[in-house]
């Protein structure tokens, strides 16, 4: 190794040792706090998500003037993320005692169920156009979910196996 001549300069082998610690400090603070972050921020949108489901199924059922869902989808087996089928599909025709919104009795033109996505809010005589109504902004959901006959709603991360 030689000598650095008058005027020459650069960093002693100490100096570069010392930059290389504090940035391996510096990285062991670091990336553990940004993993907690991202953890934290899916936790967030899971928790967000099941607000925003549980929600849309408590206005759902008050535009519909329901107390209770007639067929809830409480078995963990049949949850769903698919909310033009959530959370009841099996009242088809005329929806007994039920009406819309403009007063009129629902009738055989309506779709069937009472859903989140795509409902129908028009009955009547059928001579009109029927009125779609999104609860939920997208048909599908990341989670999964299962709803009680009162409306509670349960959500799952994955499908039942």
């Amino acid at each position: 190794m030689r000598l650095p001549k008058r005027g020459e300069k650069g960093f002693t082998l100490i100096e570069l040792l010392i930059v290389v610690a504090i940035l391996g400090v510096l990285a062991a603070v670091v990336i553990p706090n940004v993993g907690r972050f991202i953890g934290r921020g899916e936790q967030e949108a899971a928790d967000t998500e099941m607000s925003n489901i549980q929600t849309a199924v408590i206005a759902m059922m008050t535009d519909n003037n329901l107390k209770a869902l007639p067929t809830p989808v409480e078995d963990a087996a049949d949850r769903t993320r698919t909310m033009t089928a959530f959370p009841d599909t099996t009242v088809i025709g005329t929806k007994t005692g039920m009406i819309d919104p403009d007063g009129d009795a629902y009738d055989a033109n309506d779709k069937a169920g009472f859903i989140l996505y795509q409902h129908d809010l028009e009955g009547g005589d059928g001579s009109a156009v029927l009125k779609l109504v999104n609860y939920v902004a997208a048909n599908t959901t990341a989670y999964w979910y299962t709803v009680g006959p009162s409306g509670t709603v349960v959500q799952y991360d994955a499908p039942a196996p």
